[in-house]
């Protein structure tokens, strides 16, 4: 892994550091906002109080960390492939470039001892489970990967019951921040309860002092941090434009790992970019509250 003198010099001395994911700068964003906000969103974490570490895998090598030139390309080169953590050993032999997503960058971040990573929405568990058994990597690699991760929720393409049940089964703690229902990724609500709530950063923080005191299973903590109800999705756009999406996959036998970006961008079309713009929304809360979590990790270390 190649990482940056300051992600380096902040994480050998102890200070708070944030990893961002790079698939929303190379594939959730039209060109040029996705340069804009990649700036951004590690603004937003330097002014919480947080070092940004932005990964990507750039001609085979991991990135903790991009400088200008290093977002531009995520941002600009066409091809970029999306990485999870079980393309990093293959981008990595062949020498090739990608964009990391949840599971790639979990798996890096930790890798380099960063504790506290922000992104939009988790993958989970796909509607007509029991048929397709599609469930995104995202899930297995949080639940042997010790990381908290900040996210309204998971997209709401998914079954989001189905997966708050394999995210129990695999020991993956989940919490509500600031809230007692698990965040709809557009929206405020999914309408699904969470266990545990929390009000404050230093609470997380707490949560992940506790993780390490007790052992056990190197298990993620998922932090989730609705969008404020002004700026969510409108609920009945939300679900009329969803069920079009969803029976229009089904008419053009869309499957695998290509039904995620037709649905979201079917999403955005149908919305007329409504949907695009929550999601913003929620990265840039996350984001910070990401900042402000490790900001207290580190303090209380």
């Amino acid at each position: 892994m190649r990482i940056t003198d300051e992600v380096a010099e902040a994480i050998a001395e102890g200070r708070p550091v944030v990893a961002l994911e790079s698939t929303i700068i190379s594939h959730g964003l039209p060109q040029p906002r996705n340069l804009q906000v990649a700036a951004e969103l590690e603004a937003t974490v330097r002014e919480a109080g947080a070092v940004p570490a932005t990964i990507a895998v750039l001609d085979g090598v991991p990135r903790i960390g991009l400088d200008k030139e290093g977002l531009e390309r995520i941002a600009t080169e066409p091809g970029l492939r999306k990485l999870g953590f079980r393309d990093l050993a293959p981008a990595a032999a062949l020498g090739l470039s990608g964009a990391t997503t949840v599971s790639g960058t979990s798996f890096l971040a930790a890798r380099a001892g960063i504790r506290v990573f922000a992104t939009g929405g988790l993958g989970g568990v796909h509607r007509d489970w029991t048929t397709v058994q599609d469930e995104s990597a995202d899930l297995d690699t949080l639940s042997r990967t010790r990381i908290t991760v900040v996210c309204a929720g998971v997209k709401s393409i998914l079954d989001v019951p189905a997966t708050l049940q394999r995210l129990e089964t695999r020991q993956v703690g989940v919490v509500g921040y600031r809230t007692d229902q698990f965040p709809g990724f557009y929206l405020h609500t999914s309408g699904e309860p969470v266990d545990w709530r929390i009000e404050t950063p230093e609470e997380a923080a707490g949560i992940m002092r506790a993780q390490d005191a007790l052992g056990g299973p190197e298990t993620a903590l998922i932090v989730a941090n609705p969008v404020p109800v002004a700026d969510q999705l409108d609920p009945a756009l939300h679900d009329r434009v969803l069920a079009e999406a969803l029976a229009a996959a089904d008419a053009q036998g869309v499957t695998g790992q290509a039904i995620t970006p037709f649905l979201l961008e079917y999403l955005v079309n149908g919305t007329g970019g409504a949907s695009l713009e929550a999601n913003l929304a929620a990265v840039r809360g996350n984001a910070g509250l990401a900042g402000r979590i490790a900001a207290a990790f580190s303090r209380e270390g």
